[in-house]
């Protein structure tokens, strides 16, 4: 059976050297994918579940660290980085391996060969190594993507793509400007996680999408309702939460 992989670097030409040196020195090797951003890049994993995944380690979107997240026991990983020695460090004492750019034939090579080795035993977590990688300083790391349920199948949705969350029983939905989604995780686990100047909370029950807000208005009842740009729906606003509006 042929071995997989998905390339993900944001810089195209970096990413066509990396993906022609490769065929050079593991014509066997398939390439099922390549990724411009970490969000591609995590989609392909979903979709192709490659053996390896060359992850460049800064990218738009989602970075190499957070696809890594994902694709622990589940992908073999390479970073493709230019990281200082601290980090390479790092990733001599776990179960990835890496590539400094420049890229040069002679580390690829040892990249491959190291491959090539683990490929008789299962992907292994890389948990421990990523926590050696987390930004310095404890500093706080919003959510971008998430994984939804629509029907039987799973999408993977961007934050920026979402108009609003609502609680909805056990699951929170997810509303984008084209449809929704569940997932299950509440409404308060999602504060903790998302960007507080780019989603508000504007009722117990529900956490809009700044940006997406086209005005406000009030009903017969003298509630607050904010209006939406991409979509049909108004969301009332509780009264703890109307200070949020008093510059509109």
């Amino acid at each position: 059976m042929a071995v997989t992989a998905v390339v993900a670097e944001d810089e195209a030409l970096l990413r066509g050297q990396l993906i022609e040196q490769l065929g050079s020195l593991w014509p066997e090797l398939e390439i099922v994918g390549e990724a411009a951003d970490g969000v591609q890049a995590l989609r392909l994993l979903d979709e192709h579940k490659p053996d390896i995944l060359f992850l460049d380690i800064e990218m738009p979107g989602a970075s190499g660290l957070d696809v890594a997240r994902q694709a622990s026991g589940r992908s073999r990983i390479v970073f493709v980085t230019a990281y200082d020695q601290h980090a390479l460090a790092a990733f001599d004492a776990g179960a990835v391996d890496y590539v400094l750019k420049p890229i040069t034939a002679a580390r690829l090579f040892t990249a491959v060969s190291r491959l090539r080795e683990r490929l008789a035993a299962p992907p292994a977590r890389v948990d421990a190594v990523l926590s050696q990688l987390a930004p310095p300083g404890g500093q706080r790391k919003t959510l971008r993507w998430i994984n939804a349920s629509v029907g039987q199948n799973l999408k993977l949705i961007t934050v920026d793509e979402v108009v609003y969350f609502q609680a909805d029983n056990k699951y929170t939905r997810v509303v984008t400007s084209d449809g929704e989604a569940l997932i299950r995780k509440s409404l308060k686990e999602l504060l903790d996680e998302l960007d507080p100047q780019q989603f508000w909370q504007i009722h117990r029950s529900t956490v809009v999408n700044a940006g997406t807000i086209a005005g406000v208005t009030r009903d017969f009842r003298g509630r607050m309702l904010v209006k939406l740009k991409k979509r049909d729906d108004t969301l009332l606003v509780s009264d703890s939460y109307t200070h949020l509006f008093r510059q509109m």
